[in-house]
């Protein structure tokens, strides 16, 4: 069964813990003897913490150890984790943790064999084991570790995109008659023949009859020279834009609420009025 580091399965688990934080605490024996502080907590897929990540410091010798959680008795107002004894002999015979070093079914049953009760009549099966098969390591429910869950409800809001319309943007043409007008010149050749208003005596001398005289006068004219090019007539933009809205909703939610009631002379100290989950 594959195991999980506290914050990996549970991101908020000091919520869960109305605020306290299991790494946080100093481990003591039974006799308040100080014997390391807990690092980490690993649970199992079904989010049931399996063992504390220990790491130890007892007399010379210092490494991380697991401890199976039914050997543990946490008290949040004291800020200690009390186990049943943890010897410097046991801590020698188990298996070092570390973030690299992969928590399999030969790790673990490493760990059990230090903590196994020399009375079990267990025989260890790889294919059938599990936790259920050893209470006294993994069971809660001692005469310390005695839990009533108090459960609420919490609306909880979710929120998915759907696809609500599509807008196509594309372009097309289209066609329409143009006009423009071009002022054009033409030359043309006007030839007047005048007759003179009075008889002009010639001198013979000056006369000078002959035949093939040209005169030459070159006629031009504008042709018009129409032609398109193409402008840039307009920029279309294209994008989105985000609106935001709060949508809200009401609906009625559940809560146990703690009722003690005692008989005789008996005396309850209630140390918290917030029910903390015991790890």
């Amino acid at each position: 069964m594959p195991l999980y580091k506290l914050e990996q399965f549970y991101p908020n688990y000091r919520e869960r813990f109305g605020g306290d934080d299991v790494k946080a605490l100093d481990v003591h024996t039974e006799g308040g003897v100080r014997v390391g502080s807990v690092a980490d907590a690993l649970v199992d897929q079904d989010g049931r913490f399996r063992y504390l990540v220990i790491d130890t410091s007892v007399d010379s010798l210092s490494k991380k150890i697991l401890l199976p959680i039914g050997l543990s008795r946490i008290n949040y107002p004291a800020k200690r984790v009390y186990v049943d004894g943890l010897s410097k002999q046991q801590i020698e015979h188990l298996p070092e943790y570390g973030e690299n070093i992969p928590v399999d079914e030969n790790f673990e049953e490493k760990v059990r064999s230090v903590f196994r009760s020399s009375t079990s009549n267990l025989i260890y099966d790889r294919e059938t084991y599990s936790y259920q098969k050893e209470p006294a390591l993994y069971d809660l429910n001692e005469q310390y570790h005695q839990t009533l869950r108090l459960y609420e409800e919490r609306l909880i809001a979710h929120k998915h995109r759907i696809k609500t319309g599509e807008v196509a943007v594309s372009k097309h043409v289209e066609t329409e008659i143009a006009r423009v007008s071009v002022p054009v010149e033409k030359e043309r050749v006007v030839i007047e023949r005048v007759q003179p208003t009075a008889a002009t005596v010639v001198d013979p001398n000056e006369a000078k009859f002959q035949e093939g005289q040209v005169a030459r006068i070159e006629v031009y004219e504008e042709t018009p020279e129409i032609y398109k090019e193409a402008f840039v007539r307009e920029e279309v933009r294209v994008k989105k834009v985000v609106d935001r809205d709060t949508v809200e909703t009401q609906d009625t939610i559940r809560r146990e609420e703690l009722d003690i009631n005692t008989a005789g002379e008996l005396h309850v100290d209630e140390t918290s009025t917030t029910r903390h989950g015991v790890v």
